[in-house]
């Protein structure tokens, strides 16, 4: 009888451990590279929907941002992010920045301050997009501002990392990895570098 008693209590602390693992783990798990790319429908700063299927076909840069964050900032006032942006478009490929900036935190702005900003910074994205519940964010597991995501021409990720390899913004040359996996989903050849880890501000949900 003791030996039953003891795997009963062996079982029930199993099973609640078990049970608290289950409600603690994450509602959604991010996509690996590889994975189809999660849809979404967001509206850009003049108000208007804009759906990741609009681009179906085409290779998308997925570009988290936020004018509050310093490195985003350097980014944009060194002219790093403009540059790339306008590369990638002069080759055919959309460019989208997105705010998942939560309206209660204080680096939240409307869309008509971030438009006169980004056009300060001479930004030349596709567009930007407004994700305030932070969902878009969460279901691609966008952690920093920047934070990059290169969806190929079937919808597929094939990068997610960060947009260089610059983390302290002191290198005279660097590695864009965004640029490096555009060249190479252009080129019909594999993305050299997939993943790398990616650097900046948090992304502020809510």
């Amino acid at each position: 009888m003791t030996g039953m008693r003891s795997w009963t209590r062996v079982a029930f602390v199993l099973a609640a451990a078990t049970a608290a693992f289950a409600v603690s783990a994450p509602d959604q798990t991010p996509p690996a590279v590889g994975d189809t790319a999660p849809a979404f429908t967001l509206k850009c700063l003049a108000g208007q929907d804009h759906s990741l299927a609009d681009f179906k076909g085409k290779i998308v840069v997925l570009e988290w941002t936020n004018p509050g964050c310093p490195v985003v900032q350097r980014h944009y006032k060194d002219g790093l992010m403009p540059a790339a942006q306008k590369t990638a478009k002069e080759k055919g490929v959309v460019w989208l920045a997105v705010n998942s900036t939560n309206p209660e935190h204080s680096n939240y702005r409307e869309p008509g301050e971030l438009k006169k900003t980004y056009d300060e910074w001479q930004a030349a994205y596709t567009g930007q997009l407004m994700d305030a519940d932070g969902k878009t964010g969460t279901a691609y597991g966008a952690k920093t501002t920047p934070h990059i995501f290169v969806i190929d021409a079937q919808g597929k990720i094939a990068y997610n990392g960060a947009v260089d390899d610059d983390t302290s913004g002191r290198k005279p040359e660097r590695i864009n990895y965004a640029l490096a996996a555009v060249d190479a989903l252009l080129a019909g050849k594999p993305v050299a570098v997939t993943t790398t880890q990616p650097y900046g501000c948090s992304v502020k949900y809510k």
